[in-house]
């Protein structure tokens, strides 16, 4: 905790500070998640790994669009 005046405030760190690029299907894949499997997108969000399972979204999805056409 750090000390700001009388309040004691957490400090939080990040463990992956890593930019993910997520591009249009991880938007989708957000959007879905978001509105119909939201306990799914609240554990990815709290244990951080909602933007590598995104990026890793738009990876499988463009192999796919690839090998499809």
């Amino acid at each position: 905790y750090t000390q700001r005046g009388d309040y004691l405030i957490p400090t939080l760190v990040l463990s992956d500070t890593k930019e993910y690029h997520i591009g249009k299907y991880g938007r989708m894949r957000r959007i879905y998640l978001k509105e119909h499997r939201p306990a799914i997108y609240s554990t990815l969000l709290l244990t951080e790994k909602l933007f590598s399972h995104l990026s890793e979204m738009l990876t499988q999805r463009l192999f796919l669009l690839k090998t499809c056409l």
